[in-house]
């Protein structure tokens, strides 16, 4: 829950960099910030990203981001900008936390992120032929 808790447990930032900070204590490596609901504005993803990349250079940090069509495109932006090199996606969105109120808000799309990347050319090598036939099966199985 690194950008909100919607349980009403007291949350802010400094809770998340002290998590952070126990883990990476427990060389920890690779520390993923779920926005667990999709209630993280772009601001947020920026803020909180950029200041762990920035103050733990030798740690991954790396985002789960949650998102409706309509906000997707920030958050991602917000943490590419902010110096994240690791992404979580889930094909065709699927997914999601029950804990949230809005059915749109599902796992961030995978094929967005790809057609994101792209665009601004920051795609590694893809197996095209392979993601088709994920997107196939995925298709018959949650649609």
């Amino acid at each position: 829950m690194g950008f909100g808790n919607p349980y009403g447990d007291l949350y802010d930032e400094e809770i998340v960099f002290e998590w952070v900070n126990k883990m990476v204590g427990m060389d920890i490596g690779i520390i993923s910030l779920a926005d667990t609901v999709g209630i993280a504005t772009a601001a947020q993803v920026y803020d909180i990203t950029n200041y762990l990349v920035e103050s733990l250079p030798g740690t991954e940090i790396g985002v789960h981001l949650h998102s409706t069509p309509a906000n997707w495109k920030e958050k991602l932006d917000a943490a590419v900008r902010a110096g994240c090199k690791r992404f979580d996606g889930a094909l065709k969105g699927i997914g999601g936390c029950p804990m949230a109120d809005d059915e749109l808000v599902g796992n961030m799309n995978t094929e967005w992120m790809i057609s994101y990347f792209e665009e601004h050319l920051r795609s590694p090598q893809l197996n095209k032929e392979a993601l088709e036939e994920s997107l196939r099966i995925a298709g018959e199985i949650f649609i």
